[in-house]
């Protein structure tokens, strides 16, 4: 697989995976007085690197398993991707089950940080079964996270109260996209 064909597939996932970051730290930044660009900096940076870390548990869960499951490699892409995007949909819905605390407590941080980016570490599954470079994924989900999880709070504490969930719904509907995509290619 080329770069270029790489990149196609890697960026929406990295956007997708990266809306739900971006909606839980809207609606955060809805709940800080006073942000400073380190409290940001501190907060995308614990996104970022969780979900980078989460696709390389993935990949050697997934690179265990190859060999036994590579007839079905299209129907778990399909499947992980699917589940994933119909649970960032769903919490559009359940809005109220949400956490609100004070995310620039560090037992808050890392507890968001950690149950966002859970749903990298099934991408990293996936990785294995596309063939698709880790390192290439690692990176690009790490910089579009850290971009966006910055923008985020800056977005949540300004006009928060205007998006709400809808970024995540956003999300959730790119992920199944790519898995109904990677499906109808390898059926085809």
């Amino acid at each position: 697989m080329s770069i270029v064909d790489e990149l196609i597939i890697l960026t929406p996932i990295a956007f997708a995976l990266a809306m739900d970051c971006f909606s839980v730290l809207i609606s955060s930044g809805i709940t800080i007085r006073k942000i400073k660009l380190t409290h940001a900096l501190k907060i995308a940076i614990a996104f970022g690197i969780f979900q980078m870390f989460m696709p390389i548990v993935g990949w050697a869960v997934g690179f265990i398993l190859q060999e036994i499951v590579m007839e079905l490699d299209h129907w778990i892409a399909f499947g992980l991707l699917t589940i994933i995007g119909i649970r960032m949909i769903r919490n559009t819905i359940t809005d109220g089950q949400k956490i609100r605390a004070n995310i620039l407590n560090n037992y808050v941080l890392l507890t968001l940080s950690i149950a966002t980016s859970i749903d990298a570490m099934a991408v990293g599954i996936g990785v294995v079964f596309l063939e698709i470079s880790l390192i290439m994924a690692v990176i690009l989900i790490g910089i579009v996270t850290f971009l966006l999880s910055l923008l985020g709070v800056f977005i949540g504490k300004r006009f928060g109260h205007l998006f709400k969930n809808r970024v995540e719904a956003i999300g959730g509907i790119i992920l199944i996209g790519i898995g109904v995509k990677i499906l109808i290619e390898h059926l085809t």
